[in-house]
């Protein structure tokens, strides 16, 4: 009996879950910062959310 399973995609998968949350809740904390910092930082943030989300979803696929 063959007891291998092969967990890196469950990992893959759990670990972007995981960034997306930071980066979320990176967006959440930008109110508290300078005018400079949040037009610094959400650009970032933002291109960094949606590679998160299409890697998720050619997961998915």
């Amino acid at each position: 009996m063959d007891c291998s399973f092969d967990f890196q995609p469950v990992y893959q998968h759990h670990d972007l879950l995981i960034e997306l949350g930071r980066v979320e809740m990176a967006m959440e904390h930008l109110e508290g910062r300078t005018e400079h910092e949040r037009q610094s930082l959400r650009p970032r943030l933002l291109s960094r959310m949606s590679r998160l989300r299409d890697e998720l979803q050619h997961m998915a696929v």
